[in-house]
């Protein structure tokens, strides 16, 4: 698919702003804190319905405004389609999608694809679970939206069953229960957490089993990826593999979907357990591990305690790889996303998303940096946001089109950006 329009309103650092662009590469130039990243972020938004920056919305409305706007024109399958989106902190947001209101705001998952790399990213291998599993659920919810409603049935569930749970472990500890329908307050805080197990194992087998296919899906890219970005070999477009043969390559780099059922189902690598097995699964973990949820009043058990582990050379890369190799972990994780997007039709059709780079060049070194532009060579959109030009590779060929952005505006340069052309924003 392609961005053509966007415009903000009261968005960030953005009172106004209007901009059309082009396909192939768009370098979004300008000083740290003018606003480049802003402009990328909020087509992440509509992509995912998140920030990858800050996890409130309250960040993303201009100060002292109520509302923010975010309206996109975009081209897929050969065909138009615009996306408006107004955001209220402290209220629901409001969608719609060709002139039409969405009933739930989840409905415009899937609607615009795009995959976005970012230094925040490192975390991807450096960081917490918490993470990895949002990193799985947005790529996730792009191919199959339907799997963002049960994310939000899991979620409720979970925070009911999280609260009995502390209710239970008040009156473990001697605190007072009310009597319902007759029953001792113990007894019925049983029946109803036995009712929350039933509900939590449902939804939590479906969008762990959803996690395993995607992982099975994305590991021989996230490989093959991963070569391509550590060597100067890998990176060369006459090296590309088709998807049936990646498969196949020795890779020092994959993934695991780790958790606790997961793991006692012990299912071999690239297989998936039945939605029965791994409900029972969750159901049977749940009951072994009840003593301790009601001492700590918390629920251990499900896919929200789940991890993906990125592995090196047989060792989990967290604690293990270097900061060069965490960055190409990081990167090919991004890029293997890119491409199985591009390879997954969809409901919609023209799966390949918006390619977007922000302020990626600045944190590879020079051979990363070359590697990197030879492998986005070919996509059909690329937006990238630098603070220097002398960041964007040689090895980036082609038309480039450049928006100078000064806070609280961007504007296209003229005649776009010729190499070696003093004054032209830089020496490339």
């Amino acid at each position: 698919m392609q961005l053509t329009a966007l415009e903000l309103t009261d968005y960030r650092s953005y009172p106004r702003l209007s901009l059309a662009f082009e396909p192939g590469v768009t370098v979004l130039v300008g000083p740290n804190g003018q606003g480049k990243t802003n402009i990328v972020e909020s087509i992440w938004y509509l992509a995912t319905l998140s920030s990858h920056r800050v996890p409130h919305d309250a960040a993303l409305v201009a100060r002292g405004e109520e509302t923010a706007v975010v309206r996109a024109s975009f081209v897929r399958a050969g065909r138009p389609l615009q996306v408006d989106l107004q955001i209220t902190p402290g209220r629901s947001n409001t969608a719609r999608v060709q002139g039409a209101a969405v009933h739930r705001l989840r409905d415009v998952l899937g609607e615009v694809r795009a995959v976005l790399f970012a230094p925040e990213d490192l975390s991807l291998v450096k960081g917490d679970p918490d993470g990895r599993r949002r990193f799985l659920d947005e790529l996730l919810f792009e191919i199959a939206p339907r799997f963002a409603g049960v994310k939000a049935d899991y979620d409720r569930v979970l925070k009911q069953r999280s609260h009995l749970l502390k209710q239970m472990r008040s009156m473990r500890r001697g605190g007072s229960g009310r009597s319902v329908g007759g029953l001792d307050p113990a007894e019925a805080a049983e029946s109803t957490l036995s009712v929350w197990d039933a509900q939590l194992a449902r939804a939590g087998a479906d969008l762990t089993r959803a996690r395993l296919h995607l992982v099975n899906r994305l590991r021989p890219h996230l490989g093959y990826s991963y070569l391509r970005v550590a060597s100067d070999a890998g990176a060369e477009t006459a090296l590309d593999l088709p998807p049936e043969d990646r498969g196949g390559i020795d890779s020092p780099a994959g993934i695991a979907y780790r958790g606790a059922v997961v793991d006692a189902l012990g299912t071999p690598p690239g297989e998936l357990p039945s939605l029965v097995a791994l409900h029972d699964g969750i159901l049977a973990e749940l009951e072994a591990r009840r003593d301790d949820e009601i001492d700590r009043g918390v629920t251990l058990v499900g896919p929200h305690r789940d991890d993906l582990e990125i592995i090196l050379a047989d060792f989990p890369a967290k604690g293990y790889a270097s900061h060069g190799e965490s960055w190409s972990l990081a990167l090919a994780l991004r890029l293997g996303s890119y491409d199985l997007l591009r390879l997954e039709e969809g409901d919609l059709g023209d799966g390949e998303p918006i390619l977007i780079l922000d302020d990626v060049f600045s944190e590879l070194d020079q051979s990363r940096r070359e590697r990197l532009g030879r492998i986005i060579g070919g996509a059909r959109q690329v937006l990238i946001t630098t603070a220097n030009d002398s960041d964007i590779p040689d090895s980036l060929d082609g038309e480039i089109h450049v928006v100078d952005v000064v806070r609280g505006a961007a504007t296209v340069r003229a005649g776009g950006f010729a190499r070696g052309v003093p004054g032209a924003g830089g020496s490339w």
